[in-house]
Parts: C-alpha cells; sequence; structure tokens
C-alpha cells in the first residue's frame, strides 16, 4: 500500500525491493516509477468567486507546461529537456537531463468553464485561476463546526 510516511520510499528501488520494512505485495500493487517520479504538491484554494490551483514546479519555464481542460478534468504536464556538452583540451563530456509530470483533477460543477480561464507562472509556482459559476458563488455553503470529544 502506498504511503507517503514510509521512509523507505526515500532509498532507491533496489534498496526498497530487498529491505524487510517492504511488503511482497507491494510489487503488485504499486507502480515502481511513478513512486520516484516528478508529482508536484497541488494546493486548491477557494474564494467567494473562484479556485485558484497552484502546483509547485521550480526548474520550468512557463512555455515547457501545457494546461487543458477535457470533460471537466484539468490536466496539467511539462516537459523539460537539456542537453550539455563540454569540450576542453583532451576529454568531451555530454550530459542529459529530462523531467516531466502528468497531473490530473477533476473540476467541482462549480467551476465556469465558460469563462476566460487563466494562469501564470512565477517563482517556482504554477497558479490556475477558475472562475465560479453565478450558481456556485450564491450558493455559499454553511460552516458547522463539529465538536469533537
Amino acid at each position: 500500500m502506498f504511503t507517503p510516511w514510509r521512509h523507505d520510499l526515500l532509498s532507491p528501488m533496489s534498496d526498497r525491493l530487498f529491505s524487510p520494512n517492504y511488503e511482497f505485495d507491494d510489487i503488485f500493487e504499486n507502480d515502481f516509477f511513478t513512486e520516484d517520479s516528478l508529482i508536484p504538491a497541488m494546493n486548491v484554494i477557494e474564494h467567494e468567486n473562484n479556485f485558484d490551483v497552484e502546483f509547485a514546479v521550480p526548474g520550468f519555464n512557463k512555455d515547457d507546461f501545457e494546461v487543458s481542460i477535457e470533460d471537466d478534468i484539468l490536466h496539467v504536464s511539462a516537459k523539460k529537456e537539456l542537453e550539455e556538452t563540454k569540450e576542453e583540451d583532451n576529454y568531451s563530456r555530454k550530459e542529459f537531463s529530462y523531467k516531466s509530470f502528468k497531473r490530473s483533477c477533476r473540476l467541482p460543477e462549480l467551476v465556469d468553464l465558460d469563462q476566460d480561464i487563466k494562469a501564470s507562472y512565477k517563482n517556482g509556482i504554477l497558479k490556475i485561476n477558475l472562475l465560479k459559476t453565478q450558481k456556485g458563488i450564491e450558493e455559499n455553503p454553511v460552516k458547522k463546526l463539529i465538536e469533537i470529544e
């Protein structure tokens, strides 16, 4: 079972397979590659008239992103490829760097998909502004506090 609290997720996959803390069933239930892939943290902030969806994605440029909505699902992805070549007196070195991610989430019915959706990228944060429908603005839910015994 995947849980972010397991300390062994920080170790390389080969170490985890032979760790006494690694459950054999994890081999069949988890995708080895997704645990180690870049999955950005996401915040969703609800305001009176809109939602702000933020992704922590440092190291990208705004042109690296693709943001789309299809069938009420917000899709956010990015891909960055770097190639560095250094040549000096007696040696040559070429390094490749590649990082990408894809993340999707279903939008609530309160989001007005007919309005202009805006996105911005600044200081490593991708921010997407989703306006609410008029019905969503008018239906402010009543907050009820529940006492914990």
